[in-house]
């Protein structure tokens, strides 16, 4: 039947049907990104567009909304910075009625950034020293950002041999330190700046020990030596 043929109720049944099967589609998106929500599925999705306090991106055909606060670990300076780049996000809300599609790349990120420590804490031992940056200075100790990147507390009876009363006598936040790990508990790490000192006074009781002192009859030679060249 061509268009001149068809009757206004034709037409009219036919524009109902394609409406059916649009919403029809729409409410199968729909669920699938409610069984995304509960299985937590990882999506991978390319940031479109940026908004008032976060970005937008498009999952099957329909927009959602990523927050700031949930786009990165930390604060985030710029959006900017993250248009037209991929991430990886969960769905945490879809709801069709309100059509609001929340994202969220944190949940993700976390379990990166604790299976990376969990793997850099594995490759610790007890008796390892490094270099680090003090962060945080607490009246019981020290937070020391270690050069791999996992961070330990020097407690304050293990920064200095000499008794302190507050850490802040010997310390400041972002001098750099050298620290030795003493215990490892509970994926956790205790560390010392003392016991390195301890190391380094044993090591020049060590030279002392070392050196070797010129036999008697050495001493009598190289004093009648000089005694020889001394004129009277």
């Amino acid at each position: 039947m061509s268009e001149e043929n068809m009757s206004m109720e034709d037409f009219s049944n036919a524009i109902d049907s394609s409406f059916v099967n649009f919403k029809d589609e729409g409410e199968e998106n729909w669920e699938k990104l409610k069984q995304y929500q509960a299985d937590k599925t990882p999506l991978t999705v390319t940031v479109d567009g940026v908004v008032n306090k976060g970005v937008v991106s498009n999952i099957e055909g329909i927009r959602g909304f990523i927050p700031a606060s949930r786009l990165a670990l930390g604060h985030v300076n710029d959006l900017n910075e993250y248009l037209g780049k991929t991430v990886e996000v969960i769905v945490r809300e879809a709801d069709p009625e309100k059509k609001r599609l929340i994202l969220s790349c944190v949940e993700l990120l976390r379990a990166k950034a604790n299976e990376e420590k969990k793997e850099k804490m594995n490759e610790m031992a007890v008796g390892t020293v490094m270099s680090g940056v003090v962060e945080t200075i607490q009246p019981y100790g020290a937070f020391v950002r270690l050069e791999n990147g996992l961070s330990g507390l020097v407690h304050v009876s293990q920064i200095s041999r000499n008794r302190i009363k507050s850490p802040d006598v010997v310390l400041k936040t972002g001098q750099e330190v050298k620290v030795k790990v003493i215990a490892i508990k509970d994926g956790k790490l205790s560390l010392s700046m003392k016991a390195l000192e301890k190391n380094a006074e044993e090591e020049d009781r060590q030279e002392v020990r070392n050196i070797k002192l010129p036999k008697s009859e050495d001493l009598t030679t190289n004093l009648g030596s000089l005694l020889k060249n001394i004129k009277v």
